[in-house]
């Protein structure tokens, strides 16, 4: 069941807040979500929005200006939270880019976050099937994107997922969280040592197994402070270009990592997403 937490009406659709008790990660979560009006008389297409370290489910909503253009093209945006919060777990709190807002998009296996932070099975299975119950929703038409840490979590879940996403895009996103400080750091305390397991959440090294080749689009600023150490979407263009994937990169002149960054390009990722819904 959902508890509505806030209602406010937005270009002719709605803004909404809701809160509910998630079974996968053994905590109350919370969700936001933009229901253009379309969504009054049917089920619309949906694009998942992952944000990125110390985000909550509404940076998006308040920061990137995408309800203006989700209504016009009938589109709802469903952002989650980036982790579970106030577990009481030992370490949750103490960085900022690891823990409460740094779930990351897996499932974890090591102790004391495995019985908890498993974002990877909520993003892909647990919230669509609350969320296409209880809302007017298309679980056939469906898109993911996302910024950073979040584009990485939109990587990942539409490059395992054939048939679950009609698209992908990302802004910013971590392409190669096994060889940057970010992801070594995450994928260390969540999965353990052995580096064989982290390739189920790397998007470099699953494009070369990816059964499914998916429209994808990445937006990168050159003027991003994480671009060298942390984002590097050579590699993704790398990886692409050696597999046949079919990738466009664009790169941003004067662009940093910021939502100034995500407003300016949020847009055209929407405009693309809704090409491959098969309603725009």
């Amino acid at each position: 069941m959902l508890t509505k937490l806030s209602e406010n009406r937005c270009f002719q659709g709605r803004q909404l807040r809701y809160q509910h008790y998630s079974e996968v990660l053994k905590c109350e979560m919370k969700f936001s979500v933009f229901l253009p009006p379309d969504a009054d008389i049917a089920s619309v297409p949906v694009l998942y929005w992952l944000s990125g370290l110390t985000c909550t489910d509404e940076n998006f909503v308040f920061k990137a200006g995408a309800q203006r253009m989700a209504s016009e093209l009938g589109l709802a945006i469903l952002c989650p939270d980036t982790s579970p919060r106030g577990l009481g777990l030992p370490g949750e709190d103490d960085d900022w880019d690891f823990g409460s807002g740094a779930g990351f998009y897996l499932n974890a296996t090591q102790s004391p976050w495995n019985q908890n932070y498993r974002m990877y099975d909520y993003v892909v299975t647990e919230l669509p099937a609350v969320t296409e119950t209880f809302l007017p929703l298309d679980g056939q038409r469906r898109s993911i994107s996302g910024h950073s840490m979040g584009g990485h979590g939109a990587l990942v879940c539409g490059l395992r997922n054939p048939g679950r996403y009609h698209s992908i895009s990302a802004l910013s996103p971590i392409v190669a969280p096994s060889s940057c400080p970010w992801g070594e750091k995450a994928f260390s305390h969540y999965l353990g040592k052995d580096r064989k397991v982290w390739r189920q959440y790397d998007a470099c090294q699953l494009i070369p197994e990816a059964d499914e080749h998916l429209p994808l689009l990445v937006d990168q600023g050159l003027s991003d402070p994480f671009l060298e150490q942390e984002l590097r979407p050579h590699l993704l263009e790398q990886a692409c270009e050696e597999h046949g994937y079919p990738l466009v990169l664009r790169l941003q002149e004067g662009y940093d990592h910021s939502y100034f960054f995500i407003a300016s390009f949020i847009e055209d990722h929407l405009h693309f997403h809704a090409r491959h819904l098969n309603f725009g």
